[in-house]
């Protein structure tokens, strides 16, 4: 008999313990028979338990396009209608970006959604998948709650699902019954689009394509080529061809879809190049990342947050508004300096987006930035790329000036910080998680680092204003008597081996001094962070795998 309710006894996997933003394997071990099935199973345990899922409640459903991503959200359907949910919002052809999924939760008032995707990491077969769990108000999952979905994971014995139900039609939108459940495939653009169209001078970005404006935005064959084609080429004016490598792949092309300046060359090639538009950008697996170009300069990450803050009055969803701004520790300060001459709270956070979560249901932060390409903002709970391009098109409509005249106007009213993270990929886990273990034994104060003393050196932990929660062992933080510092932490978000970091930044007030390379602006802490770290002895090398 179809749409049967059965119970799948089953046995527990080790190691289904979500990150930084959700659990992240490769394909090949999510496709192991009950592995999804498990995880989502105990998500929803977890969720009927406290009363936020199951019987009546609305559940959304996207991904990034990966590979397994139409199948896995077939097994995710089967499973919310054997528990009772009364209906599930899924994106056309299985597509949505995770700020639109965020969006799409929020807007149409649903009680959480499961959103499909490994970020930045490469697809395919031998690639990477990953789920993650946001809740009502949007965000990722908090720690209390994706801790209890790994204890759920653990324990599980059996999981619900609907034997013999029919393969949803994800190619085309409208309603369909699963079981009990309503199942509605939507366009995965139109809420997001209507969103951007409510917070920025769309009119005044369309001018500025009117008056000849150039620009390349690279999707890098990921998820925000069509929500870039839609709002960029057919709504504000930007030329087609504007949008390149739009088409998303479950592969993304072969390529790695982390925009930076190492994964995404050819843009960062272009900009660099004689024939450069006047504005680059490019967006990540997942539409959750951004970089930032203008002709013949980066804007780093850290930089773009303090840019955006500081000229929010020019963006009409900001004017009047701002309380205050949230930084992930790691990101440079430049954005303090912002707060403290406007007189907003300013906030330092761990690694992960949804820390921001309580700051910005409270209204104590309304523009927040991680220094790993992510920036947002209060108009949903998950970092936004395709937001933070608007949000720059829209400053320079309002100053009528270029990015790089942008940059030095900032630097000489707030001083420019130079900032680099050092990128060392693929390490062996156990000999970077020595390294930490080392690191935390230490006790630098008074030490000269580069040329000043140490006079902060400790292991960063957090205590959330709103909530009271707390997060401890988040990265190493090592700071100098003038404010330079360096920061070593392992990154939450590979499937492989490790990644160990390295940020570094000093501040730098006169601006006859800032058209330096931050490279070489930065070379004495470099220097003194490889030898503290021993980096070649430990790893074999010392050279950086990516440098933003």
């Amino acid at each position: 008999m179809g749409n049967r309710i059965v119970e799948v006894t089953t046995t527990a996997f080790e190691g289904q313990k979500p990150g930084t933003s959700g659990l992240r394997k490769k394909v090949t071990v999510f496709q192991q028979p009950h592995y999804l099935e498990n995880f989502v199973q105990s998500v929803f345990d977890v969720l009927v338990d406290r009363g936020e899922g199951g019987p009546g409640k609305v559940l959304v459903v996207g991904g990034d396009g990966r590979f397994f991503n139409r199948e896995a959200i077939q097994i995710i359907l089967r499973l919310a209608a054997a528990n009772g949910y009364a209906k599930a919002f899924v994106g056309r052809d299985g597509i949505l970006s995770t700020p639109a999924a965020s969006c799409v939760i929020r807007g149409r008032k649903a009680d959480g959604g499961l959103i499909l995707s490994a970020s930045h990491n490469p697809g395919g077969p031998r690639g990477d998948f990953g789920i993650k769990y946001n809740i009502a108000a949007g965000g990722p999952a908090p720690e209390a709650l994706t801790n209890a979905f790994h204890a759920r994971s653990e324990t599980i014995a059996r999981y619900r699902t609907l034997e013999g139900a029919p393969v949803v039609d994800l190619g085309r939108d409208g309603l369909s019954a699963l079981g009990g459940m309503t199942v509605e495939v939507i366009d995965p653009v139109a809420d997001y689009a209507s969103l951007m169209d409510s917070l920025f001078d769309m009119e005044g970005i369309r001018s500025l394509f009117r008056d000849g404006f150039t620009m390349s935005f690279d999707a890098m064959h990921a998820v925000t080529g069509p929500y870039a084609r839609e709002i960029l080429e057919r709504r504000l004016g930007a030329a087609p061809g504007t949008v390149v490598n739009g088409v998303p792949l479950e592969d993304f092309g072969g390529g790695h879809p982390d925009p930076n300046l190492t994964y995404a060359k050819d843009l960062a090639d272009l900009m660099m190049s004689d024939s450069a538009p006047d504005f680059g950008a490019a967006s990540d697996g997942d539409g959750d990342r951004n970089m930032i170009l203008g002709r013949g300069i980066f804007v780093n990450p850290s930089d773009s947050l303090a840019v955006l803050a500081a000229n929010a009055d020019l963006i009409p969803g900001y004017r009047g508004r701002m309380t205050g701004v949230a930084r992930s520790m790691p990101t440079s300060r430049a954005v303090d300096r912002v707060a403290a001459k406007r007189g907003w709270e300013c906030h330092e956070t761990p690694t992960g987006w949804k820390f921001f979560g309580t700051l910005l249901d409270a209204g104590r932060a309304t523009l927040c930035g991680e220094e790993s390409f992510g920036t947002g903002s209060d108009h949903v709970r998950e970092k936004d790329g395709l937001w933070a391009v608007l949000a720059w098109l829209n400053v320079i409509a309002a100053r009528a000036q270029t990015v790089e005249r942008i940059l030095f106007d900032h630097w000489a009213n707030y001083g420019r910080t130079y900032y680099s993270r050092h990128d060392h990929e693929g390490v062996d886990a156990g000999k970077a998680a020595a390294l930490i273990d080392h690191l935390r034994s230490l006790d630098l104060v008074g030490m000269d680092f580069a040329g000043a003393a140490v006079v902060l050196n400790d292991d960063f932990s957090y205590v959330d204003p709103v909530d009271g929660s707390t997060a401890s062992g988040q990265g190493i933080r090592i700071e100098r008597e003038d404010g330079a510092r360096l920061v070593v932490r392992l990154s939450g978000t590979g499937t492989e081996g490790a990644t160990l970091r390295l940020y570094l930044e000093r501040y730098e007030p006169d601006p006859a001094m800032h058209g330096q390379d931050a490279q070489e602006a930065l070379a004495d802490l470099i220097r003194a962070a490889r030898d503290l770290l021993s980096l070649k002895e430990r790893f074999g090398s010392e050279t950086p795998t990516v440098i933003t």
